[in-house]
């Protein structure tokens, strides 16, 4: 719990404060962008929330902080139906999870509402509202990690929800040994007549996207930059090899999407006409720097 001790003293006065233990990772700066934003090396809240929508929003932010250093002044009264807001609607069937875990820094985990079975894109924090959440949504199929970093509580998830884990095999290591489906080659791999997962290395050697209809989780492959103002692959967090990251990025042209929705980064929506010249110009950025 954020500690009103800790409290940082570029928060405005109010209830809503953001404390020193803040890891900068912008989770609270996009989900709430009229209330928190970015002095220092932290988040801090600059406006205190005043209509309802926005309270909610930053309370949604609050649950979904990972190392929990969003607090208010006053214990919230409305929390428990906050806690049921999440997971909270992006588009058609695909939802924001919230409850972003620290042991992935803070990444984004997706979820795939689908009659033939759900799908969970990486991993959220393990806790009992989200868990009781999924389970009303009709639980989890599969569960589908795009790389090494952002795997957080899969095991747990898969304990409780006896779903099938997906990740590349160059991306297994001692604590995901044990994921039940482990995918090999350089071919887009066909999960499902609505999914394909396709092979990306670069940020990890491991490293994949998964496709589904025109949305595109790209976890750390590819993201939107709110202070570029573009789309970016991320060099100064590329691990394995940037050269096959660009190369990588090449083969996202071959497919139809107009929603980026990234695990570090900002998600992106372009139209279907639009987005192959941003992907364009992102390689183009990224070829500049080799």
């Amino acid at each position: 719990m954020a500690q009103i001790q800790k409290r940082r003293s570029q928060n405005v006065t109010g209830d809503l404060y953001v404390d020193s233990t803040c890891i900068d990772c912008d989770t609270c700066r996009w989900m709430a962008p009229n209330i928190f934003h970015r002095d220092g090396s932290q988040s801090a809240v600059f406006v205190q929330p005043t209509q309802e929508k926005e309270r909610l929003h930053a309370l949604q932010a609050l649950l979904a902080c990972p190392t929990a250093s969003i607090g208010t002044v006053n214990k919230p009264t409305e929390i428990q139906q906050v806690q049921q807001s999440l997971p909270i609607l992006i588009a058609e069937n695909v939802y924001h999870c919230g409850y972003h875990s620290e042991k992935s820094f803070g990444a984004t985990s997706y979820f795939i509402q689908r009659d033939e079975g759900n799908v969970l894109v990486d991993s959220p924090r393990f806790t009992p509202p989200l868990v009781k959440q999924l389970e009303a949504m009709g639980g989890i199929q599969y569960m589908y990690l795009t790389h090494q970093d952002d795997v957080a509580d899969h095991a747990q998830f898969q304990a409780h929800f006896g779903c099938t884990r997906i990740l590349y095999q160059d991306d297994i290591s001692t604590g995901t040994q044990d994921v039940e489906l482990q995918i090999e080659g350089t071919e887009p791999y066909p999960l499902a007549s609505d999914l394909l997962i396709v092979p990306v290395p670069g940020h990890s050697k491991g490293h994949t996207v998964l496709l589904h209809k025109h949305f595109l989780f790209t976890g750390d492959h590819l993201a939107w930059s709110a202070g570029a103002q573009r789309l970016v692959g991320f060099r100064r967090y590329c691990w394995y090899s940037w050269e096959e990251q660009i190369q990588s990025m090449r083969k996202l042209l071959d497919y139809d999407f107009d929603w980026i929705l990234p695990g570090h980064g900002r998600r992106y929506h372009a139209s279907l006409e639009e987005m192959p010249q941003r992907i364009k110009e992102c390689i183009a950025e990224m070829e500049a720097t080799v």
